[in-house]
């Protein structure tokens, strides 16, 4: 089944998706950048290897996102149903907002629901939390690989 999954990756319907995918993610987490830090004020606070490093992890991100998801669609069209792990590159999304993203986003949001809190500015403009998501990221591309070679087809009995 694997092989099958990495034969239909390099299909131009795949690679177009992966790459659409790809850069849909690349401008989300440049926007989660920008409204935590913009690079301009990261350079002058950090230095250019900061800036270097979260502009890498980025690039690494959207293209670990975008061949789960098209891992996923795979895992779709061959067994009927759609990979768990997918799933955790919406929740690195959201755990970036809501960890180094739009501070005042955050404020709003949980004030909404009855949270108040101080922020703490967050180490080297959230690094460690980019971390964070890359690992769940790895975690989503490893369990839906996991699922397209472990997991059962459904068959349904006349």
């Amino acid at each position: 089944m694997i092989q099958e999954t990495f034969s239909r990756l390099r299909n131009k319907k795949m690679i177009l998706q992966t790459l659409v995918f790809g850069l849909v993610f690349i401008v989300i987490y440049g926007m989660i950048d920008q409204l935590n830090m913009p690079y301009a004020d990261m350079i002058h606070e950090y230095g250019m290897l900061l800036v270097i490093l979260n502009i890498s992890l980025n690039v690494i991100m959207a293209s670990g996102s975008a061949f789960m998801l098209s891992l996923s669609t795979i895992m779709a069209q061959l067994k009927g149903k759609e990979s768990m792990g997918s799933n955790l590159s919406f929740i690195s999304v959201l755990f970036g907002i809501l960890t180094y993203g739009c501070t005042p986003c955050v404020i709003a949001f949980f004030a909404s629901v009855g949270i108040a809190f101080s922020v703490i500015a967050l180490p080297y403009a959230g690094l460690p939390y980019k971390f964070i998501s890359l690992g769940l990221i790895l975690i989503g591309i490893l369990w839906t690989l996991w699922e397209i070679k472990n997991g059962k087809c459904k068959v349904k009995k006349s």
